[in-house]
């Protein structure tokens, strides 16, 4: 066990060397209502408004006489995939019993936004809810041969409505995620989904495809998948002498599936045609230099969700600007107004590199790219202390995540947050999963997360800078400035810890970002996953030490492309691949290293 070193210096030697920022409200409304004005549109990854925020922020960098960190200028350009549009040739045809019918779209189907780009055609067989569940001991795909066939599959999950049920009951489980639905199918072969829209479990409801668009995952999930109305397909089933609402109740009543193939007289022929934008869109940098090469990393996305997309909550307003004060041009303004008051301090020891992020609301792309392309040596990293929601501080409370990554945190923020009149809730994790700091910690950079909390305009229209509260805010950035100080010239430095995710669907979360470190129910794996874009499988950033990825020797930098005999192509594939098992189940697990195939069996646990 190595020993934590004291951080913090004697009174006398702290009191020489503390600057406590004193932030003016003010200053600090002004760039949060700039950022969350009606001419910039929300910020959308890849909007010329979020350009102009970029511009923005750099000019403000260079107004307090801030360069780019290595000389270099303030931007740090990547690519993101930005947004999916539907193509003119979308289209499903079936055959029923010599007849021939031609669905279009939008009107009588619509393909998910994450669907594969694909012509695809075969026979149909039913998978009642899509879900292989182990822990439930439930398996719609039990027995049923799908490879190379087209799956038919419900929506939500058995038992919806019955709080007993080992499923969520009201409260949905992922299983019931489209996407979940979608990794399964794909896992069993299946070469497209049809997903039978809500009117089946919801029989009082009107018959209503869901808006392309709105549904969250991947960019592709790698195989084609539509909705399309129960009556649509009901000829199927009269084909097959079986009745729809007869299944479901059937399937409800016991949790036993009711799958099976379509007479070969049902076959499909589709195209989803779905054209993805690729965009530039750039990271913003400053950095202020210090006597040695060490810094501490302050930083905040200044994305958010444009005009709206999958990830609004008010899905009837997407078209309308969701201006994203709280989220996050209140950490964008509290970087911008810490750089203002640390440009104007004495050098110390160790510099503070100021970081704007692009993409967090698309998956944490900006902050993953910067990790994977450091401008400064990620190891020269002391500290990153990420600040994502910080302007509606309630009461006084504010949350500060991830003490337990650094060996010092804890006593370091036990003895600063009495200095200040909020407080403090803080824990060991980095609440995993919910913001830029996750980028940081799988390259082993101890992070603190601040957050103010969460609130019912989040991810919504009324998220507006009048509602911001700058004056408490100004006081939260008088403690995360002290805590910048005190790591800028403490005599060592933080050791990093690996701490288990306490929050794996935190606020921002894009998806199921710690699913494959096993948190929550079900069996543990133990890798955390590096997010970003242009991989072909699961890539791991770290592997936690004792869990059974580290046992079976997998290591940072591997790339999962097979779990138990599925081929893995993302982080959802993976994910429901892994709740598809049980504790004390031994999988084979193919990873690539350096171009390499690594085969390993592996006997997946639960968490300790």
């Amino acid at each position: 066990m190595k020993i934590a070193r004291l951080l913090l210096f004697p009174f006398a030697v702290w009191l020489a060397y503390s600057a406590t920022p004193a932030i003016d409200p003010s200053l600090y409304l002004n760039d949060v209502k700039f950022l969350a004005s009606p001419e910039l549109k929300g910020r959308a990854t890849g909007s010329p408004e979020l350009e102009k925020a970029a511009a923005f922020i750099a000019g403000k960098f260079r107004e307090f006489g801030l360069k780019g960190p290595g000389g270099k200028d303030y931007f740090q350009p990547f690519q993101a995939t930005t947004a999916t549009r539907l193509g003119k040739a979308n289209h499903l045809r079936f055959q029923e019993n010599g007849r021939t019918t031609m669905l279009q779209s939008p009107g009588d189907f619509i393909p998910f936004n994450f669907s594969q780009a694909a012509k695809w055609s075969g026979p149909v067989v039913f998978a009642g809810y899509g879900i292989t569940a182990g822990q439930q001991a439930y398996d719609d795909y039990a027995g049923l041969e799908v490879k190379g066939k087209i799956v038919l599959v419900l929506q939500h999950e058995p038992q919806e409505f019955d709080e007993r049920s080992v499923f969520g009951g009201k409260n949905l489980t992922s299983h019931a995620e489209f996407v979940s639905k979608a990794s399964n199918a794909k896992n069993h072969g299946a070469v497209g989904v049809i997903l039978i829209a809500d009117r089946t479990n919801h029989p009082d409801t009107p018959e209503e495809l869901k808006k392309f668009g709105t549904a969250d995952g991947p960019k592709d999930v790698g195989i084609p998948f539509v909705q399309v109305k129960a009556s649509q397909v009901a000829g199927w089933f009269t084909a097959a002498g079986k009745n729809l609402d007869t299944l479901v109740g059937e399937i409800d009543k016991d949790l036993k599936p009711r799958s099976f193939a379509f007479p070969d007289s049902i076959r499909v022929t589709a195209e989803t045609d779905l054209t993805r934008e690729v965009k530039t869109v750039r990271n913003v940098a400053a950095y202020l230099p210090g006597e040695s090469a060490e810094y501490v990393i302050i930083g905040a996305h200044y994305d958010h969700l444009g005009l709206g997309d999958q990830h609004s909550l008010t899905p009837s307003l997407v078209g309308t600007v969701h201006p994203g004060a709280d989220d996050n041009a209140s950490g964008t303004a509290g970087v911008i107004e810490l750089a203002r008051w640390f440009s104007k301090q004495p050098k110390q020891k160790r510099g503070i590199l100021f970081l704007a992020f692009a993409g967090e609301e698309n998956g944490l792309l900006g902050s993953g790219f910067y990790a994977e392309h450091p401008e400064l040596p990620i190891d020269n990293a002391v500290a990153m202390l990420n600040m994502d929601m910080i302007g509606r501080i309630r009461e006084g409370k504010v949350y500060i995540g991830g003490v337990g990554t650094g060996s010092t945190f804890r006593d370091m923020v036990g003895k600063i947050a009495p200095h200040h009149t909020l407080k403090v809730d803080f824990t060991d994790g980095p609440d995993s999963g919910s913001s830029d700091h996750t980028s940081f910690t799988a390259k082993r950079v101890p992070a603190l997360f601040f957050f103010s909390g969460l609130h019912t305009d989040y991810h919504k229209p009324s998220d507006t800078w009048d509602k911001i509260d700058s004056a408490d805010a100004a006081k939260l950035l008088g403690l995360v400035g002290e805590i910048i100080d005190t790591l800028r010239t403490a005599e060592g430095r933080p050791e990093f810890v690996r701490v288990a995710p306490v929050n794996p669907h935190g606020a921002g979360s894009p998806g199921p970002m710690t699913s494959s470190s096993g948190s929550g129910y079900g069996p543990w794996f133990g890798s955390i996953p590096d997010f970003a874009e242009g991989i072909k499988g699961v890539k791991f950033a770290d592997v936690t030490p004792g869990s059974p990825a580290a046992t079976a020797g997998f290591k940072g930098g591997d790339i999962m492309v097979e779990f138990a005999g599925k081929p893995i192509e993302n982080l959802y594939d993976f994910t429901y691949a892994l709740r598809a098992a049980k504790v004390g189940d031994t999988v084979k697990v193919k990873v690539m290293r350096d171009g390499k195939a690594i085969e390993q069996n592996v006997l997946l646990t639960s968490r300790r």
